[in-house]
């Protein structure tokens, strides 16, 4: 029996990178192998301004398998840095699989894979859920060279994220793999191209009533969804400009926001939050560009502005897993105009849902949504467009076999296949 060990935050965490690991950890479990999460107990420097635990969700996902999970390592302290080195050597296992989603993590990530080459007879491999990042800083590429110049094997969920890795790295030969076998080759490094497998802790209600529950939201006959935390990069900006130019042609649509505020999840009046902001304000300042810095965006302010109040309707905060589902159900398509984009967590989830998502031509999306077959694509920055790309979406509704095709290309049995290969 294999033994894997996944490190990233576990299911304690909110947020797409915890329910990945934790869907992850269920799919390898499913084929037969020993699962261990090795987990965070903080993923970020204490002044991180932000409630990073999920309270609100209530289910073990984690029930029926026979994953382990360890919380073990705390960013500020790195003697569980040696900590988690010396666990992951004592479990033996023969693979370990980093979750990567942001660069401030590359000094523990970094410290931690290199020790573990020295005394771990495993294959390391970084799960790259981005490289370019989303919100750029003075450190970035050092800490990504340093951390991403660890593993053995890579897994990219599109080619532009695999582009970006070469272009980090421009002087090292990768060669990109499917499904065949890996070596710890010394000429190039295998980079696995695999999918954001579609998430399957999240499924639809049979029982599901729609138009109660749109009667009960106050939602009208065509309900577009923003889901997920409210970030720039996600282009809520956006959707809500193009929304309010399609309501005001007309009656029958409503946008449903379904998000928590990234940077309003402490309380404001406490001195630690306040402490916690202004040292986070500071150093934001001297590392991250003025125009990459998010903390002050407050893209509902738009609802009232643009007078759409009586069009949508917005549920402000973090939503546990058990309700996930009623909001994909009572939707007719989910909108994805990002600035720029990794593979998307809330696409994933839309196909689980024969969702048809409709998305800006940026990142992996023209890779996963066939314009005008299984979902809509528009142009980045282009409010005309992507309003135009809602339009279509009410006239020329995408069939759910569509969305159904592209999802049995993305199970989570595949993927975990591809890893234990």
């Amino acid at each position: 029996m294999k033994r894997v060990i996944i490190f990233g935050p576990g299911p304690q965490f909110k947020g797409g990178i915890a329910n990945y690991t934790t869907s992850l950890a269920r799919a390898i479990d499913r084929l037969g192998a020993e699962v261990h999460i090795v987990s965070w107990t903080q993923m970020y420097p204490s002044i991180f301004p932000r409630d990073l635990i999920d309270r609100s969700s209530k289910s073990n996902l984690l029930e029926g398998t026979n994953i382990t999970v360890h919380y073990i390592t705390n960013y500020n302290n790195p003697f569980t840095w040696r900590n988690t080195v010396k666990l992951i050597q004592q479990l033996k296992p023969e693979i370990v699989v980093v979750q990567w989603s942001v660069s401030i993590q590359g000094l523990p990530i970094g410290y931690i894979s290199k020790k573990l080459r020295n005394v771990c007879d495993c294959e390391i491999i970084f799960d790259l859920h981005v490289v370019a990042q989303k919100e750029v800083s003075a450190i970035d590429g050092i800490m990504l060279r340093y951390a991403l110049s660890k593993p053995h094997t890579f897994i990219v969920h599109s080619l532009k994220t695999f582009e970006e890795l070469k272009q980090i790295f421009p002087t090292k030969s990768f060669k990109l793999i499917n499904k065949e076998p890996r070596t710890k080759n010394t000429e190039f490094q295998s980079v696995i191209k695999l999918y954001h497998p579609v998430y399957d802790m999240f499924t639809p209600d049979p029982n599901f009533d729609k138009e109660k529950v749109k009667t009960e939201l106050d939602l009208k006959k065509h309900v577009f969804l923003f889901f997920g935390f409210i970030r720039r990069y996600k282009g809520l900006h956006n959707v809500i400009r193009a929304f309010a130019k399609l309501a005001e042609e007309r009656d029958d649509v409503s946008l449903l926001i379904v998000g928590e505020s990234f940077w309003e999840t402490l309380d404001p009046k406490k001195f630690s939050t306040k402490i916690k902001k202004n040292l986070f304000g500071i150093i934001k300042k001297i590392l991250v560009r003025k125009g990459d810095d998010e903390t002050d965006y407050r893209p509902l302010d738009l609802i009232d502005q643009l007078r759409i109040k009586n069009e949508v309707v917005v549920i402000n905060r973090y939503v546990g897993n058990e309700e996930v589902h009623k909001y994909f159900q009572v939707a007719d398509c989910n909108v994805l105009f990002y600035l720029v984009a990794t593979p998307s967590g809330v696409e994933s989830i839309a196909y689980n849902f024969k969702l048809p998502s409709i998305a800006t031509r940026v990142g992996h999306f023209p890779e996963t949504i066939n314009d005008a077959y299984n979902g809509y694509l528009a142009e980045p920055e282009d409010i005309d467009s992507m309003c135009e790309a809602m339009k279509k979406s009410l006239t020329k509704p995408i069939p759910p076999e569509h969305i159904e095709e592209q999802a049995k290309q993305m199970s989570w049995e595949n993927y975990a296949k591809a890893i234990l290969n």
